[in-house]
């Protein structure tokens, strides 16, 4: 297992990259320690299986390097930097038994036989695969061929990490959730430094104690999930996280309040005081608030606005309102059995979980 640490890490894949806008990396100083479990979550494009490919080897960077541990692996290729890789398709030997398959990287190795044979028990066990040990992989499901494509990246315990790259894409929805928790199991009960490369925020937030967002070649955040949905640090961190996403407006300061439509959203002290430098800086504001955050009444309170309803979605154990607020579109987030106000409705902006951002920027 490893430490890994990205060091003023830049790619391009122009030879002669003229701005920022010709990286597809932009830099990026980041650690990662040994033992934890990191997600790289972010939509098509962002960068994430970039950076993937320079962690292991597939890959050199423009600049900077890639440490494991003490070691400088920038420009050594994957072979040489002990680590374990599991793709999106699965990678096996469908001529070979279930057993043979998770034995043979340590085979490879040089591994006892008595040990080998220990290592892929403990394995096949915490992936559910001892009833299929002796089948061949041909003849198995696609969850099935993943779990052993999941066991050959597990089987070694002497990796500096294993590297996930989309994983479960191929696999049956209704199977995810349980791979997703033998992930988890395995690496509460193994300690492998473990990073997993996905666009699915569900995926990233049930598997990770640490989830990197990617946004335009940068890291915007790292953080728990709870970081994440509570305070996102970048206004691309709170539409991406969630479901819905945060609502985002644009306002303006006037005191201590946020303005946007002409209404008037009162902010904590502090807040409003940080935000009114920041907009005399010249910064663009928004206002962010969750959806489950936002409140919806009939009566007058000092911290609400007029809005208009517009749409009702049940989703069985809550609703999704729509609602506007002058011009500006926001969701609110309705457990069920609460009455929606639809004829006289005013949205309720508590102060502790409203966040200002100033040039997409969380305004602490």
């Amino acid at each position: 297992m490893a430490r890994i640490v990205l060091d003023d890490l830049a790619h391009s894949y122009r030879p002669h990259p003229a701005g920022p806008d010709d990286y597809a990396l932009k830099r990026i100083d980041t650690v990662w320690e040994d033992g934890g479990a990191y997600a790289l979550l972010g939509p098509s494009g962002c960068g994430k299986t970039t950076l993937l490919n320079i962690i292991s080897g597939l890959l050199a960077p423009s600049q900077g390097r890639v440490l494991y541990g003490d070691t400088d692996v920038t420009r050594l290729p994957p072979e040489k930097r002990n680590i374990a890789q599991v793709f999106q398709f699965p990678v096996l030997y469908d001529t070979m038994t279930v057993r043979e398959n998770l034995a043979f990287p340590l085979r490879n190795r040089g591994v006892s036989p008595s040990d080998t044979a220990k290592r892929v028990m403990e394995v096949a066990e915490a992936l559910d695969l001892v009833s299929v040990l002796d089948r061949t992989a041909s003849g198995l499901s696609a969850d099935a061929k993943q779990k052993i494509s999941l066991g050959r990246g597990l089987v070694r315990s002497d990796v500096a990490a294993i590297l996930f790259d989309e994983p479960l894409t191929v696999i049956d929805p209704h199977l995810k959730w349980q791979l997703r928790r033998k992930l988890k199991e395995i690496h509460e009960r193994f300690h492998l430094t473990l990073i997993y490369v996905t666009h699915d925020q569900v995926e990233a937030m049930t598997f990770a104690d640490q989830v990197v967002v990617m946004y335009e070649g940068e890291i915007v955040q790292i953080g728990t999930p709870q970081d994440l949905f509570e305070n996102p640090e970048h206004t691309f961190v709170g539409y991406f996280i969630g479901s819905p996403g945060m609502n985002l407006m644009p306002v303006t300061v006037d005191g201590d309040a946020a303005v946007t439509g002409g209404s008037r959203i009162p902010l904590a002290p502090a807040l409003a005081q940080k935000a009114r430098a920041a907009a005399e800086a010249g910064a663009k504001l928004e206002l962010g608030i969750r959806p489950m955050y936002l409140g919806l009444a009939e009566t007058e309170k000092p911290d609400a606005v007029a809005a208009r309803v517009t749409l009702v979605e049940d989703q069985g154990d809550c609703r999704i309102v729509t609602a506007t607020i002058g011009d500006i579109t926001v969701k609110a987030r309705v457990p069920e059995g609460r009455a929606v106000p639809v004829d006289a409705c005013r949205a309720v902006f508590p102060q502790d979980w409203t966040r200002i951002f100033a040039d997409g920027r969380l305004l602490r």
